[in-house]
C-alpha cells in the first residue's frame, strides 16, 4: 500500500466536501492550495474562499498563489513534497504543477465525461433537459478536462430538480468518488482509461448575459429546463416589457403547463395570483421573480402592488 501525501487544491463550497471526506478516511493531506483572498460586498472587505476557511478550521497548510508558474509557489509546491494532488473546483495547472506528484494530479469534475467539459457542467445538463448525470475522476493533462479518466458514478435527474439540488447531491457524491479514487491509487490498482473525442459531444461554456437570456420562442419544456438549470445562480433573465417601459427582470422558480392556445410568445396572463406567460406548447408558470432593484420574491407578493398593462410581455 502507498503512502500518500496529498495536496488538495479547491475554492468553493463543492470543493469543501471533498477535502472533508479525505480528511474523515484518514488521509494525510500536507497542503491546501486555494484563490487568493477577495475584496466582495459593499465594504469590499477581503473575504477568504470556503476552501480556505475549512483548511484553516483543521490547522493545514494553505497556500494561495497568485500565479502558479512563479519559482515562488513552485518552490512552496515542492516543500510539501506533495506525491499525489486531488483538485475540485480550481483554475486551470501549469504543466509545471499538475506533473509534479508522483502519482499524479486528478480533478473531480460534475459531469460524466467526456459530455460536458468545461465550466458549468451541473447548470447545462439540467438546460439541456438530460436525465442522468454523474461525477468524473481523471487525470488532469494539457487540455481542460481530457484527461485520462479514473472512475465514474452516475445520478438521475429529477424532472422538476434545480441547480441547486443537483449542486449538492453531486457535491456529496463526489466527495465519496475522490475517496474511492485515493483508495484505488493507494492499493495502486487502477487502470485509466483515454476518453472518447467524439465530435457530437455536448460542452459545458462559462455561462454569461447572453447564455442565459431566456428565449421565449422556444418550446415549453426548453424554456422550463433553461430556467430551472439557473435557478439560483446565476438565474435566468428577461425584458419584462409594461405600460411602454423595459426592464430586466430575472426569473427563479417556475412551473409549466401544456395547453393550446393563440397567445403570441412571451404574451403574459394574470389570473387572480398567477402569472403566466405564453410559449409553444403551454405556458410558463412564474412563480419567483425578481424586478429590478427589489428582492427576489414570489409572485403573489408582486401581484399585491405591481400592475401589469393588458399588452404586457416577456421578451
Amino acid at each position: 500500500m502507498r503512502d500518500l501525501r496529498i495536496v488538495f487544491m479547491g475554492t468553493p463550497d463543492f470543493a469543501v466536501k471533498s477535502l472533508e471526506a479525505i480528511l474523515k478516511a484518514g488521509y494525510n493531506v500536507v497542503g491546501v492550495i486555494t484563490a487568493p483572498d477577495k475584496p466582495a460586498g459593499r465594504g469590499r472587505k477581503l473575504r477568504e474562499s470556503a476552501v480556505k476557511t475549512y483548511a484553516v478550521s483543521k490547522n493545514l497548510k494553505v497556500l494561495q498563489p497568485t500565479n502558479l508558474k512563479s519559482e515562488d509557489f513552485q518552490e512552496e509546491l515542492e516543500a510539501l513534497n506533495p506525491n499525489v494532488q486531488v483538485v475540485v473546483a480550481f483554475r486551470m495547472l501549469p504543466k509545471s504543477v499538475w506533473s509534479y506528484p508522483e502519482y499524479g494530479t486528478f480533478n473531480l469534475h460534475a459531469s460524466l465525461l467526456p459530455q460536458y467539459r468545461g465550466a458549468a457542467p451541473i447548470n447545462w445538463a439540467i438546460i439541456n433537459g438530460e436525465t442522468k448525470t454523474g461525477v468524473s475522476t481523471f487525470f488532469l493533462d494539457e487540455k481542460i478536462d481530457t484527461g485520462a479518466m479514473i472512475m465514474q458514478e452516475e445520478i438521475e435527474i429529477d424532472p422538476e430538480e434545480n441547480v441547486e439540488s443537483l449542486h449538492d447531491r453531486l457535491m456529496a457524491k463526489g466527495s465519496s468518488l475522490v475517496v474511492t479514487t485515493l483508495e484505488g491509487i493507494a492499493a495502486n490498482n487502477i487502470t485509466p482509461v483515454n476518453q472518447s473525442d467524439s465530435p457530437d459531444l455536448k460542452e459545458a461554456p462559462k455561462l454569461n448575459k447572453e447564455n442565459t437570456k431566456i428565449n421565449w420562442e422556444k418550446s415549453l419544456d426548453d424554456i422550463h429546463n433553461h430556467i430551472r438549470g439557473l435557478n439560483p445562480y446565476p438565474s435566468a433573465w428577461c425584458y419584462l416589457i409594461n405600460d411602454g417601459k423595459e426592464q430586466n427582470v430575472k426569473i427563479y422558480k417556475v412551473a409549466n403547463e401544456k395547453d393550446t392556445h393563440s397567445h403570441n410568445p412571451g404574451a403574459i396572463l394574470i389570473d387572480g395570483k398567477t402569472l403566466k406567460v405564453a410559449v409553444n406548447g403551454g405556458y410558463i408558470i412564474v412563480e419567483e421573480i425578481q424586478l429590478p432593484g427589489k428582492r427576489k420574491m414570489p409572485v403573489e407578493a408582486l401581484l399585491n402592488g405591481f400592475n401589469f398593462s393588458k399588452d404586457a410581455i416577456m421578451r
